[in-house]
C-alpha cells in the first residue's frame, strides 16, 4: 500500500504549524472490543442469576489453562488477588522477601505486606524495562522467597536467568504477565515458565474481562494452595476437588480470610474474549511492529521490543512505550521532547509507572500499627531485636529513577491501518528533525 504523509521539513505544531496528526478515528484505539456475543455471554448468566457460581468460571479456568499449555489456571477476582495468591501458595509468610521491580505497578510487589512478608525492590534494565538479573542476585538473603518477574510492558523478561538464580536457592519464581498476555518465551507462554504466574484481565488488558485475574500453574500443590487461600467453597470435603490434608481439616474456610471469587459476568466475558484473542493480539502485534518497523534508524527513539528472528515475542503490548536516547538529540530533555509531540497530536509522555522503592507510601506507611514502616517492621528481626531496613535509597537504583528521561509512552494501536498510524509516524519524526529548535 502506498501511503501519502507530511514532509518532515514542516514547521512544528508547537511553533504554530500544522499537526501530523489529523485523523479524528478513535477506532484505532478503541478498547475492548465488545460485540453482540459478549453480550449474549453476560447477559445469560445474568438472567440466570449465577453471578456467584462457579460453574461458568470453571468453564474459563479449563479453557485458559488448555490455552497457555498448562493443567491449572484459577480465576481470581483481580490481578492483585493472584499475585497476593501465588505469593501465599509458593510459601512466602512472616518475615520472609520478596524481590520485586521497583518500575512496575504496585501490585507487582506489595501484597507481600498484607501477608506479613517485606518487599526488597530491584533495578530493571535500560534495553527490556524489565527486572535486572544482576540486580537481583545481589539482594538475594536468606529470607528471600520468592522473585516476582514482570514481563513489563509487554516485553519478555529472561525467565531463564532468574531460574537460575532460584533453582539452587530453592526460592519460587512469580511471573506477573499483566502487560504480556501471550508473550511468548523460547516457544512457551509468559507464565507458564516460572513456578507460578499470575496476571489481571482487567478490562484495559489485552485480554479483558471487565475486571478479573487469573493465576496459572503446572504445580498441583501451588494451584491447590491458591484455592484454600480465598476460594471459599472449591474445596474441602463437599466438593472433593482437592486432595490437601489441610483443605480437609478446616470445612472449607479460606485461610486467607478473603474471598477471591470472580464474579461470573466477568468469567463470561473473559470466555468470549479468550476466543478471539489470539487473532486480535495478531492484529496488534502488527499495527504495533509496523510503527516501529516505519522509524527504524530514527535518530533518538529505539523500539521497546525483542530483536528480530529471536527467541521472544511481545504479548499484547499492553501499556507500549518507546525508548529515548537523548544524546543522538544534543541532549534535547524528553518531556520537551513529548510536548512538542502532543502538540502534534501524538499522546506522549515521559516515563512509565513511578519507582515504587522511592514512594512515600511504601517506605514509610504503617499499615498495622507496628510503630515503625511496614515494610521494614515484616522484615526478619535479628538476635539484637532490630529489623532488618530493606529500603532501597533514593540513587540506589539508578535506571529505575531515570526512567522519566529514557521512556516514553507511544500511542497502542489496535488496527493494523497504516494509512492512520503513518500520521504517528510522521509526528514523531518531524519532531526529531525539528530537535534543534527544541533545545
Amino acid at each position: 500500500m502506498t501511503t501519502t504523509i507530511a514532509k518532515v521539513d514542516e514547521k512544528l505544531a508547537l511553533h504554530g504549524g500544522q499537526k501530523a496528526v489529523t485523523s479524528e478515528d478513535q477506532s484505532l484505539f478503541r478498547w475492548p472490543i465488545v460485540t453482540k456475543e459478549d453480550e449474549r455471554a453476560v447477559l445469560e448468566v445474568l438472567r440466570a442469576g449465577s453471578m456467584s457460581g462457579t460453574d461458568v468460571t470453571r468453564q474459563f479456568e479449563a479453557e485458559f489453562a488448555a490455552w497457555m499449555g498448562l493443567p491449572f489456571a484459577l480465576a481470581h477476582c483481580n490481578g492483585t488477588a493472584a499475585l497476593q495468591s501465588a505469593m501465599w501458595a509458593v510459601g512466602v509468610r512472616s518475615g520472609d522477601e520478596v524481590i520485586c521491580p521497583s518500575m512496575t505497578y504496585w501490585a507487582s510487589g506489595l501484597p507481600a505486606l498484607s501477608l506479613k512478608a517485606t518487599v526488597v525492590w530491584a533495578d530493571i534494565q535500560p534495553d527490556t524495562l524489565c527486572l535486572d538479573p544482576r540486580s537481583v542476585e545481589r539482594l538475594i538473603s536468606d529470607r528471600t522467597r520468592a522473585i516476582v518477574v514482570v514481563h513489563y510492558a509487554g516485553y519478555p523478561a529472561d525467565v531463564d536467568a532468574f531460574l537460575a538464580i532460584a533453582r539452587p536457592r530453592g526460592i519460587k519464581v512469580i511471573e506477573d504477565v499483566s502487560h504480556a498476555h501471550g508473550g511468548l518465551y523460547k516457544g512457551k507462554k509468559l507464565g507458564s515458565i516460572g513456578d507460578v504466574g499470575a496476571m489481571s484481565i482487567m478490562s484495559g488488558k489485552a485480554l479483558p474481562a471487565g475486571e478479573g485475574g487469573i493465576l496459572v500453574t503446572a504445580d498441583r500443590r501451588i494451584y491447590e494452595q491458591a484455592i484454600v487461600w480465598g476460594h471459599y467453597e472449591r474445596h474441602g470435603r463437599q466438593t472433593n476437588d482437592l486432595s490437601l490434608a489441610e483443605s480437609q481439616s478446616y470445612g472449607g474456610m479460606p485461610l486467607g480470610a478473603v474471598k477471591h471469587r470472580i464474579n461470573q459476568l466477568a468469567s463470561a466475558m473473559a470466555r468470549v474474549q479468550l476466543s478471539h484473542f489470539d487473532r486480535r493480539n495478531a492484529e496488534i502485534c502488527k499495527a504495533m511492529n509496523y510503527f516501529w518497523d516505519r522509524l527504524e534508524g530514527t535518530s533518538g527513539v529505539r523500539a521497546h521490543r525483542p530483536a528480530k528472528g529471536g527467541d521472544r515475542c511481545m504479548g499484547g503490548w499492553y501499556f507500549p512505550h518507546g525508548l529515548y536516547k537523548a544524546d543522538e538529540l544534543g541532549g534535547l530533555p524528553l518531556e520537551r521532547f513529548c510536548e512538542a509531540l502532543r502538540a502534534e497530536g501524538f499522546p506522549a509522555a515521559p516515563g512509565a509507572n513511578g519507582p515504587l522503592h522511592v514512594h512515600p507510601a511504601v517506605n514509610e506507611a504503617d499499615i498495622y500499627g507496628d510503630g515503625m514502616p511496614t515494610v521494614v517492621a515484616n522484615a526478619a528481626a535479628g538476635a539484637d531485636g532490630r529489623h532488618r531496613d530493606v529500603r532501597a535509597r533514593p540513587g540506589s537504583l539508578s535506571v529505575s529513577e531515570s526512567i522519566n528521561q529514557i521512556s516514553f509512552s507511544v500511542p497502542w494501536f489496535k488496527k493494523h491501518r497504516p494509512r492512520l498510524i503513518d500520521q504517528y509516524v510522521q509526528a514523531l519524526k518531524k519532531v526529531v528533525a525539528h530537535a534543534d529548535e527544541l533545545r
